[in-house]
């Protein structure tokens, strides 16, 4: 009978330990995750923690063009926009900052890191909104403009707002809000809604129906006293050439006066997910 020898054991491979791997390579792979995933895995251990920290991470989470955004706000010289690059993103998703002589805001989506702007109610077409009649310039110490435009009383209402394409994150579901606020409660508004509409200017659009009515509608309340809704969503679609995303308000049909209202802008943000 023929002996079959055993072949000596192999000892087991040593545990990888996590803490002993390069923290540039730890950072590099963090880089690719999200802001959200790097916060979370920051509390592996203390490398993890340290590599979260790097420029390397927080660099690819913010915008390409950073520099060049950052250089159309009157507060560049910001010491914060001089601090690393995850208390610049930061203070981005916390605190909008005024860009294009303070007609817009721009901030940044603390999921995704993607690119959320605000257009001022100076910086919207509005009908009439130069004549005192209809529309007033007042002060407003809650809005980030200092400024809102109050609805005196108009029977046609029309507003519109437009921002190029290319402002905006590559291949990114953006939805579009109209931010306004109704001290008094408003008028006219209670059982004639508004049509809205979201897409490319000089394109077909799908127009809906919204009401500003608190009575009508859930409107969603921004936490300084102001409120929301929703415009229209807009997919912006990687490689295609420049153009205009165009948002536009309107209630010309009823023919009904309206007012009561203080408009202080469009925001442009990521879809929440639901």
């Amino acid at each position: 009978m023929q002996t079959v020898k055993r072949l000596p054991r192999s000892a087991p491979p040593s545990r990888l330990d996590m803490n002993d791997l390069p923290q540039d390579l730890i950072a590099n792979v963090l880089s690719f995750t999200g802001p959200r995933e790097s916060c979370r895995l920051a509390v592996v251990s203390s490398t993890f923690w340290s590599a979260s920290l790097s420029d390397t991470v927080w660099d690819r989470f913010l915008p390409p063009d950073i520099l060049s955004i950052l250089s159309r706000t009157t507060n560049a010289s910001d010491p914060d926009f001089a601090s690393n690059k995850k208390d610049l993103f930061l203070r981005l998703c916390e605190r909008p900052i005024l860009i294009d002589g303070g007609r817009k805001s721009f901030s940044l989506d603390k999921r995704t890191g993607k690119k959320c702007y605000m257009i001022s109610s100076r910086d919207l077409h509005i009908i009439w909104g130069d004549t005192p009649r209809y529309w007033k310039w007042v002060p407003e110490s809650d809005s980030r403009f200092g400024e809102a435009a109050e609805l005196v009383g108009v029977c046609w209402l029309e507003l519109k707002g437009t921002i190029p394409t290319t402002m905006l994150s590559p291949s990114t579901l953006y939805t579009a809000y109209l931010v306004f606020r109704s001290p008094q409660g408003g008028y006219g508004f209670d059982h004639q809604p508004v049509e809205v509409s979201v897409g490319l200017s000089g394109s077909d659009k799908t127009v809906r129906s919204v009401y500003l009515d608190a009575g009508m509608v859930k409107r969603k309340e921004r936490g300084d006293g102001s409120y929301e809704v929703e415009l229209g969503d807009f997919f912006t679609k990687e490689g295609v050439g420049e153009g205009e995303l165009e948002m536009y308000l309107a209630e010309v049909k009823g023919g009904n006066w309206k007012g009561g209202i203080f408009v202080e802008g469009i925001e442009i943000r990521p879809k929440e997910a639901k």
